[in-house]
């Protein structure tokens, strides 16, 4: 889904960016509520202009993403990978930057993007008046595998089985697993901040304690 946002592009970078899981919902110029599907509860997948939060509610609470601009929060270094068990889920996010110093190639990988977004089932794509490469796009797919650092970039990050899938399927792979990926691309600087998270069932200890 495609949407054109009734606010202009402010001025900003990747370096302003902030990674949180404890932060509260914040208000959205758009959503998107990707159905419930294999054992999951639904994820809602939210633009918040050049930023991004994702929020699942399970059965033992709640995950909230949150990749913005926060006050206070700026300049402190993005994790490349964070690993967590929280709501009952082990949950693994990968960051990675690509920086293009070549004008028309950065447009060249926007478009990739914004194809890719648009042709899955469960994508959103946010676009700001008079500033068409300045694009925050958010996609729900099945996490098909688990791996152990990022994989790839645009229209790599996903292969053609998950690609297929996210297209015509639900968001959901197999045993609960769930993913997303975000793209937020950035003119000023020629940068793309690419996110890919997933979230499957935590493990049982034995005698049904999770670690």
């Amino acid at each position: 889904m495609l949407t054109s946002l009734a606010v202009p592009y402010a001025d900003t970078a990747a370096t302003d960016l902030s990674f949180a899981l404890d932060h509260p919902v914040l208000p959205a110029l758009a959503v998107l509520d990707v159905p419930s599907s294999a054992g999951l509860p639904g994820l809602q997948l939210r633009l918040l202009g050049a930023s991004h939060q994702a929020v699942l509610v399970a059965p033992e609470g709640t995950l909230v993403e949150t990749l913005a601009c926060l006050p206070g929060e700026s300049g402190r270094p993005l994790p490349t990978r964070y690993d967590a068990e929280i709501a009952g889920l082990s949950y693994r996010f990968t960051l990675e930057i690509q920086r293009y110093a070549d004008g028309a190639e950065f447009t060249r990988e926007v478009a990739a993007v914004r194809d890719l977004v648009g042709s899955a089932r469960h994508g959103l794509t946010g676009v700001f008046p008079g500033a068409d490469d300045a694009v925050t796009a958010l996609v729900a797919e099945p996490a098909v595998d688990w791996p152990a650092g990022p994989s790839g970039f645009a229209e790599r990050a996903a292969g053609p089985a998950e690609r297929a899938a996210g297209s015509a399927g639900p968001a959901a792979g197999p045993a609960g697993r769930l993913a997303w990926t975000t793209w937020h691309a950035y003119p000023e600087t020629g940068d793309i901040v690419r996110t890919r998270s997933k979230v499957r069932p935590s493990p049982l200890r034995p005698g049904g304690e999770r670690p």
